[in-house]
């Protein structure tokens, strides 16, 4: 009997704000919220943002006068609204009209006039030009004289022709939460994102440890790009051109695989199994699908899975607009139809469009086997039964799409039929799009989502994509997905592509219901989500995620009403102590969980025997299990 992965919590930050408790999926349908809702989302944002704060558990102006939430929204919702979602780059990130770069400037000397110029001995070039004549002077100058000429760089300053990304809501800033020192900022976001997943749970990791075996914990984790900026492999390569030295932490710190390690050792202290899966833009998928397998053979109990991206930076975004991959100033200009660039609508899909915006976002699930969530009260948000993955086969351009993504979208489907049944799937099912925003995109994936729809015998089959709100976060764009997607299981709302003023005319969509405005179903309900990711390279991925109201009609059939009815007695308390984070967090108190040096394990101290291994600070042991995996082909 295979174990379900139920999700027992989520959380992390991207363009639209904090994600737990869908606090992020809420930015994005403002618009279709009761006011109650929409003025807590509100002002939580305002506290992120710096622009309310709390004073004794009540929200105050910069002048301490008190605030309501009706106040909040009056003084701030404009600003909130436009400081939040897809926007022109923010300087704290860099100036997209000067950014730093070195021109090749030719020097050359006439007969009668040497160059010269005076500088410290310690300046000079190793080993010296040839045709440099140097003079002592004092205090350690010399003066140079260039017989002939050289080549220099110096500072230059030009625009980029991207301008715009999904950036974190202006003034949160993730190194302020936590003793941050040198690390890169996708780490930085690793730290904060898998801190607010867990505590969402509302359940103590340390009760968590209680009822597991130490290698019974997984974490999947990672980056597509590494860590680029400064503190990572973007300083490190940078270093030597710029004259600086190689710090010690950099080359460490950039790694892909680090936001798993950081996790293990500064969030979690766990043991347990651990790995990072990088596929591209399906990155998330990838490591998704390491989470479900491990939880569905036993070997891990309880498994963190997420990606940290931070690629703002400016070496990113011309290395994907060499690709002619990104939404220019100029592309937009002429999407719009001239004007000022509304780069609040740079991310299009589905509608006329000329590239993807790439954007920064931290996201992570916790999964547990269903009879541990049942037996810790665990609050049940959905399950995550499948991901598929199948590559292109031969291409002739690495960056297009191919045919992989309808082996993977079409074994979703019929996987989903097998659980929810045909008419389930047709009723109660929706497409989260990979919807990157690019003129392919749109064709391509439209088209194998229409022959999917038509080869199942789905009408108006509904299809989001989230990368309109929050941008393009490469390995964390299917977690952005799946986190929007728990949205709209929870408040029935499907949210619209409000980035575009109509569907393109060359996007396919005779079975697919693809809208501008947000779509309620509370009369017909959201059972099964479709996630769906293309990466570059054939990294093409499928997900199949279950509302939690078809979770529960399949625990209670496989344990029994008595059981489930305990349990539920049980998540009440969970629920409770998971809202009571809630309502801290919305005040500003994110409790980041950091243990630097804390709490290590001694080596010495481990108790090694031939059944089993007992690790200091877990109360259960490590046992080993008999392996009957090739007894008939033994003597």
């Amino acid at each position: 009997m295979s174990r379900l992965p139920v999700i027992v919590g989520f959380g992390g930050y991207n363009a639209a704000g904090r994600s737990s408790f869908h606090h992020g999926f809420r930015r994005t349908v403002i618009e279709s919220l009761d006011a109650l809702t929409r003025q807590e989302t509100l002002a939580g944002l305002a506290v992120m943002m710096k622009l309310v704060k709390v004073v004794n558990g009540s929200f105050h102006s910069s002048t301490d006068e008190p605030l309501s939430l009706a106040d909040i929204e009056t003084r701030f919702a404009a600003q909130i609204l436009d400081s939040t979602l897809v926007r022109r780059i923010e300087k704290r990130y860099l100036d997209v009209d000067a950014v730093h770069w070195q021109k090749n400037l030719s020097l050359s000397s006439g007969d009668d006039n040497p160059l010269t110029f005076v500088t410290q001995r310690k300046q000079l070039p190793e080993p010296l030009p040839a045709n440099w004549s140097v003079e002592p002077l004092e205090d350690n100058a010399v003066r140079v004289t260039l017989l002939g000429g050289c080549d220099i760089k110096v500072d230059s300053f030009r625009a980029l022709p991207v301008k715009s990304a999904g950036q974190l809501p202006t003034g949160f800033e993730p190194d302020e939460l936590y003793a941050s020192r040198f690390h890169p900022r996708g780490l930085q976001l690793a730290i904060i994102g898998a801190t607010d997943a867990l505590r969402s749970t509302g359940i103590a990791w340390t009760t968590i440890l209680e009822h597991v075996a130490p290698d019974e914990v997984a974490v999947f984790a990672g980056s597509s790009m590494s860590q680029l900026d400064e503190n990572g492999f973007g300083g490190m390569m940078q270093s030597r051109l710029k004259g600086h030295r190689v710090t010690a932490k950099q080359c460490p710190l950039g790694l892909n695989t680090m936001p798993a390690d950081f996790i293990n050792a500064y969030v979690l202290g766990s043991v347990g199994t651990t790995g990072s899966v990088t596929g591209a833009c399906a990155t998330f998928l990838y490591n998704l699908q390491k989470a479900i397998d491990v939880i569905n053979s036993g070997r891990a109990r309880v498994v963190l899975v997420g990606n940290s991206e931070a690629p703002i930076t400016a070496e990113i975004i011309e290395g994907y607009g060499a690709m002619s991959a990104l939404a220019t100033e100029d592309g937009l200009r002429n999407v719009q139809g001239g004007g000022e660039v509304d780069f609040r609508r740079a991310s299009r899909p589905f509608g006329e469009n000329c590239g993807f915006t790439l954007a920064e976002s931290t996201q992570y699930v916790v999964l547990m086997d269903d009879a541990l969530a049942l037996e810790l009260g665990a609050d049940i948000h959905g399950a995550a039964t499948d991901v598929f993955i199948n590559a292109d086969g031969f291409k002739k351009s690495i960056s297009a799409p191919g045919p992989g993504n309808y082996l993977t979208l079409a074994k979703a489907v019929a996987s989903a039929v097998q659980l929810v049944g045909l008419e389930g799937v047709r009723r109660h099912s929706f497409v989260h799009a990979h919807g990157s925003s690019t003129p392919a995109n749109r064709v391509t994936e439209s088209e194998l989502v229409d022959r999917v729809a038509e080869t199942f015998g789905i009408e108006e089959w509904p299809v989001v994509a989230v990368k309109s709100y929050v941008g393009h976060s490469l390995a964390a764009a299917s977690a952005d997905q799946l986190m929007s997607a728990l949205g709209s299981f929870k408040h029935g709302i499907l949210p619209g592509i409000k980035t575009i003023d109509r569907v393109a005319d060359d996007v396919f969509r005779r079975h697919l219901h693809i809208s501008t405005e947000d779509q309620s179903r509370q009369e017909t309900p959201l059972d099964v989500c479709f996630i769906n990711s293309k990466g570059f390279g054939g990294n093409n991925a499928s997900g199949v995620l279950l509302a939690p109201r078809v979770v529960e009609k399949m625990l209670r059939k496989r344990h029994g009403e008595e059981a489930f009815a305990a349990y539920s007695v049980k998540r009440e308390a969970t629920r409770a102590a998971a809202q009571a984070y809630d309502e801290q967090a919305l005040k500003g108190q994110f409790d980041v969980i950091y243990n630097f040096g804390n709490d290590m394990i001694d080596d010495q101290a481990i108790e090694l025997g031939t059944e089993q291994i007992k690790v200091p600070g877990f109360s259960r042991p490590l046992v080993f299990h008999k392996d009957e995996r090739f007894s008939d082909m033994l003597d």
